[in-house]
């Protein structure tokens, strides 16, 4: 069983039924707070997930789905993105400094003032996203 616990009370958020997140279901999951620095979610199910201020400081999200998730303020610093699904996921305020979004499907998401310095875009779709005040937004694309 995998417990998630609140980044700053300790409190728990969530237990899992499973020895790892890897490929977890967690659609919709209330996760707002979350610590989850460095935890492994690669092709985990987040869509619709409430991570607002989640501590995913380098996370494996690899080809993860956020579709329509919250991560406002949320802390994914070299987290990896790689081909990971955020159409419409909310990230306004987010810290993405160093993080990898190669190849992430980022249309119509919301990146207002969210900074995104040494991020590597390369690939990435950004079509209709919303980048007001981002900082970095340019930075790795290719």
């Amino acid at each position: 069983m995998f417990e998630i616990t609140h980044r700053a009370t300790g409190e728990t958020l969530l237990f899992v039924e499973a020895d790892t997140l890897e490929g977890a279901r967690l659609r919709a999951a209330p996760l707002d707070g979350a610590r989850l620095a460095g935890a492994n979610l690669a092709g985990a199910d987040l869509s619709s997930a409430l991570l607002t201020g989640a501590d995913l400081h380098g996370a494996n999200l690899s080809g993860a789905d956020l579709t329509g998730a919250n991560l406002d303020g949320a802390d994914l610093s070299h987290a990896n993105l790689t081909g990971a699904v955020l159409r419409l996921a909310r990230l306004q305020g987010a810290v993405l400094v160093g993080a990898n979004l190669t190849g992430a499907h980022l249309e119509r998401a919301h990146l207002e003032f969210a900074n995104l310095d040494g991020a590597l875009l390369q690939d990435a779709d950004l079509d209709r996203a919303h980048l007001t005040g981002t900082r970095g937004a340019e930075a790795g694309q290719g």
